[in-house]
């Protein structure tokens, strides 16, 4: 008998996983459940700025956690709360005087007029009428913009988004870097059948102010299809170009010297650009390979305001001549006939091919335009009821809405109906 009775009193396992299920729920779609995840994902995003190796923390398991701890985290919110919302629009219940609640008082009067004028104003009231002898007991709920309240959630939907975007991104997006000198193109992704986008850098134009810093960088490139040109663009600090889906971004630039290295007897051993991709000591320096005659050109700019150019041929030996050029001068170094024709530049671009880039732009407007409606446009709730000598009247906005101007107004329509 008593093995029956302990039977009974033992709740199904389906309804103990069910309110288990719902617990999580809840935990989960918690506003500060979600803060707190948002908090975290932000610090690891800047920590991963400010990391010289932060790029592969995004890359790790414990980052798609996090992002994915903060998609369930909003679905959680719209599921929990969602129901209530729509239940409180179709259906609006009674405010409760206390903290947040403005209160007033009106003349008795019909409630139908009541309910007539909170309509004009823009509410959605019910007039709740009492039954048998409570008859003459009554009580206006009414609610003004509660499709508002579904505003705030779609920011939690928003964030959902957003992570997908992200995601995708991750998953199929592609990213190359690479460096050009003028007249020099590369491809803009990893090279494979039937790719052929590509980028040419034209030219490098630079202007410095007075404190060195620089006022303009404009990269002149083509953009390459199938080996043929496709179109010019003028790139700029945060203006990249779009082609063929990718965005192509010049990121860092340096000095090149253009060379021109001949024997002693004529013969051209080197006529390009060299890039100085490098810095010791606060100078930038570069290197040219001879093969042919065995050395090696070392290359630093030695007078930065005077545009002089040291250069030092170098065998296996070790030094073997050295001498200081400016643009248009020639000498001979070694056995070999070096000139400095001028000063150039090279660029180094990121090339980006991210196809969620869309659906984050889109999470991000819907976040930001959900959130402009909640605090823009906040919902307003209301109850009128009797009192002993005439109407009490309680009007709650959201936690950050006073309506006390909504009030006055309100008090003025109702008043004007009596």
């Amino acid at each position: 008998m008593a093995a029956t009775r302990a039977a009974a009193g033992a709740k199904p396992a389906g309804d103990r996983m069910a309110r288990a299920a719902e617990r999580a729920l809840r935990v989960l779609g918690d506003g500060r459940t979600g803060l707190v995840l948002l908090v975290a994902t932000g610090a690891a995003n800047a920590l991963a700025a400010f990391l010289p190796d932060g790029p592969r923390l995004l890359d790790a398991p414990p980052y798609a956690l996090l992002l994915g701890a903060l998609a369930l985290s909003g679905v959680a919110a719209v599921a929990v709360r969602a129901p209530a919302a729509w239940r409180e629009w179709r259906r609006p219940g009674a405010v409760q005087r206390g903290a947040g609640a403005r209160e007033a008082s009106l003349l008795p009067t019909d409630p139908e007029l009541l309910v007539a004028a909170l309509a004009d104003a823009g509410y959605r009231a019910r007039l709740e009428r009492g039954r048998g002898r409570q008859r003459e007991r009554w009580a206006i709920h009414a609610v003004r913009r509660g499709w508002a309240r579904f505003a705030g959630i779609l920011s939690h939907l928003a964030l959902v988004v957003i992570v997908l975007g992200a995601a995708i991104g991750a998953a199929f997006g592609a990213e190359s870097v690479f460096s050009l000198l003028p007249g020099d193109q590369a491809l803009l992704d990893v090279p494979r059948p039937g790719f052929s986008s590509a980028v040419r850098l034209d030219s490098f134009e630079a202007e410095f102010g007075a404190d060195g810093r620089p006022e303009r960088l404009d990269t002149l490139v083509t953009f390459v299809r199938n080996g043929e040109p496709a179109r010019d663009a003028l790139l700029r600090v945060n203006e990249p170009g779009d082609f063929d889906g990718y965005l192509v971004h010049p990121w860092t630039y340096g000095p090149a010297v253009r060379l021109r290295v001949t024997t002693l007897g004529g013969s051209a051993l080197l006529d390009a650009p060299v890039p100085l991709d490098a810095v010791r000591d606060g100078v930038p320096v570069g290197s040219a390979e001879l093969p042919s005659v065995g050395l090696t050109l070392g290359l630093a700019i030695t007078d930065a305001d005077a545009n002089e150019l040291g250069v030092s041929v170098v065998d296996s030996s070790g030094l073997v001549d050295s001498a200081r050029l400016r643009p248009g001068q020639d000498a001979r170094i070694g056995d070999v006939a070096v000139a400095l024709e001028g000063f150039d530049a090279w660029v180094t671009f990121l090339s980006r091919r991210d196809p969620g880039l869309g659906v984050l732009f889109a999470g991000a407007a819907l976040l930001c335009g959900s959130l402009a409606v909640a605090f823009w446009l906040p919902r307003r709730r209301l109850t009128i009821r009797p009192r002993a000598n005439d109407l009490g009247l309680f009007l709650r906005g959201e936690r950050f809405d006073r309506p006390a101007d909504e009030l006055a107004r309100l008090l003025e329509r109702l008043r004007g109906a009596a």
